[in-house]
């Protein structure tokens, strides 16, 4: 079980895809941003993952600014990022020894 969640229009979502294949892999790719997460399953991929919920979420986007989150609750950033997927970091790539963020493509190395 191996599972990337995905933004094909991010190269280092893009990369990470290509990796997964390269080594043999055949991920199930999830279009998060097609198909959003709710608070709950994002709360679990970040509780199998070495991230914070803050380190989870892309601050970098006008969203996060507008909706005030940067001193926001670990609830209140989760119930963001569901209702605004684009929040979510990415790729998050899954498989049965964890989660890991992409960022840089070698911190998935110890979960393949």
């Amino acid at each position: 079980m191996t599972k990337i969640y995905h933004n094909p229009r991010c190269s280092k979502s893009r990369a990470a895809l290509a990796l997964l294949q390269e080594r043999g892999l055949n991920p199930e790719i999830i279009e998060y941003l097609k198909t959003p997460l709710n608070a709950e399953q994002i709360q679990e991929l970040i509780a199998q993952s070495n991230l914070s919920v803050r380190e989870a979420m892309r601050t970098t986007e006008d969203i996060y600014s507008t909706l005030g989150l940067a001193e926001a609750s670990d609830d209140e950033l989760l119930q963001s990022i569901a209702a605004h997927p684009i929040l979510l970091n990415r790729p998050l790539v899954q498989t049965e020894k964890g989660v890991r963020l992409a960022r840089p493509l070698e911190a998935i190395e110890d979960i393949l």
